[in-house]
């Protein structure tokens, strides 16, 4: 007897629910990611590191 395990007959993948759901919460989590980059506070923390960055004395 090898090693190796057999997968269920039955278990051909995804179905359209959990497709659906996987794609809807992909979404969520880019629209969260999208609200908190372009937000203010981190807007303003990337200005300040690139003007610190471009004045750094040679």
């Amino acid at each position: 007897m090898s090693g190796r395990r057999r997968l269920p007959v039955g278990d051909d993948g995804m179905s359209t629910a959990e497709y659906a759901l996987g794609t809807l919460a992909a979404a969520a989590l880019a629209a969260l990611l999208y609200a908190v980059v372009t937000g203010d506070s981190v807007l303003a923390g990337l200005t300040a590191l690139v003007q610190r960055a471009l004045s750094v004395a040679w």
